[in-house]
């Protein structure tokens, strides 16, 4: 078998694959990618036993058919520097070696049957389906993986929810802390359905999915996914179990408004941060008369910061704490110029949300309050 591929579209799809496979695993031939031509396409894949991931690339030429496993390294090193040019690879299913041969040299190593690859699992019949823009998919995962916990006695936390109903499609991830709930009144079903998706396929699929737009389709059951976007495709074991009512944690009535410059909240909470105690990373935010103070203090090494910022303010003065990474982590995943900071009192829950929402969507974060000793 002989077939003629690019260097640089092999070697982009191939990094993107690796991250699949883990650096130590069970079943020796998981340490490969397998290697289907055929039809004048290459069938790339990687796996970790629980996640499968496959990406389609066009041959420039093309003789005869195969299938082969390569280990992900050899093939990594061997065309990871090379620029671009088109290389031709003989696949020698006799000798089981793979010859690649480029401008200015030639490689070879050996490879595996392909015979003991494990094959994903097919969805059971009445499988879910939700169709969503590839853009908007990359853009709900990269805002909410922050989110997600590390939890093993709550595994449902660690992967981010997706909730189908008849108004919307809430994407959502907690760690008890804090939450983000994406929220897209585009996408809708008549059939209530529900996933969990586990942090390391929503990875994957944040590094995979195209900027440029194009359909998503996720299929799914009670416990797997299959996820077809433009250069292939992702099958993974969902997180079995109920997530929690995420709606019941978000406070309806916050008469307490806060609208500020999200840049220049973020500039100073950085500054006081290093300032505060290294256990709790509590900072104190007061606000009052149009202005929001920020005091930081480490009691055990006598350290304390404060800085005030102009905002927009409706409400009476109060003082409450929350933990200033975390309040970090959710300003960095906004993308507007503003923000507005919705509070009840200093024992209830903070709403962070973007002054301009993305269209048909509603973006909604929330942080937990820290107890202040005053």
């Amino acid at each position: 078998m002989r077939f003629t591929i690019s260097s640089t579209a092999l070697s982009s799809r191939l990094l993107s694959l690796s991250r699949v496979i883990n650096s130590k695993n069970t079943l020796p031939i998981l340490d490969c990618f397998l290697f289907e031509a055929r039809n004048g396409q290459v069938v790339i894949t990687a796996s970790d036993s629980e996640n499968v991931m496959q990406s389609t690339l066009n041959l420039d030429s093309c003789e005869g058919e195969g299938t082969f496993a390569v280990n992900n390294r050899n093939i990594l090193d061997a065309v990871k520097e090379l620029p671009e040019q088109p290389l031709t690879v003989d696949v020698n299913m006799g000798e089981f070696k793979m010859y690649i041969t480029y401008q200015n040299g030639s490689y070879n190593f050996p490879i595996l049957n392909a015979d003991e690859y494990p094959k994903a699992q097919p969805l059971t019949d009445g499988a879910a389906t939700i169709n969503i823009d590839s853009a908007l998919l990359a853009d709900n995962i990269t805002r909410s993986l922050f989110a997600t916990a590390q939890d093993e006695l709550r595994p449902v936390m660690n992967g981010i929810y997706f909730d189908l109903t008849a108004d919307s499609l809430a994407i959502v991830a907690s760690d008890g802390h804090k939450l983000v709930r994406n929220k897209n009144f585009a996408i809708k079903s008549d059939s209530p359905a529900a996933f969990i998706l586990p942090k390391k396929p929503a990875s994957l699929l944040k590094n995979a999915l195209s900027k440029d737009g194009g359909d998503v389709v996720i299929r799914f059951d009670a416990r797997s996914a299959e996820i077809s976007f433009a250069e292939g495709n992702l099958t993974c074991r969902l997180i079995e179990g109920r997530y929690p009512n995420y709606n019941s944690v978000i406070p309806e009535n916050n008469p307490n408004q806060i609208t500020i410059d999200r840049k220049s909240l973020i500039g100073a909470i950085r500054r006081v941060l290093p300032f505060a105690s290294d256990s709790s990373q509590l900072i104190r935010f007061h606000i009052d008369n149009g202005q929001l103070d920020l005091n930081a203090e480490d009691i055990d090494f006598s350290t304390s910061a404060k800085e005030s910022i102009t905002c927009e303010y409706n409400g009476n003065g109060m003082s409450i704490g929350f933990k200033g990474s975390s309040m970090l982590e959710i300003l960095n995943n906004l993308q507007s110029e503003d923000v507005n900071i919705q509070l009840a009192d200093p024992s209830r829950a903070g709403v962070v949300i973007p002054s301009d929402q993305p269209e048909n969507e509603d973006v909604l974060m929330l942080i937990m309050p820290m107890l202040l000793n005053d």
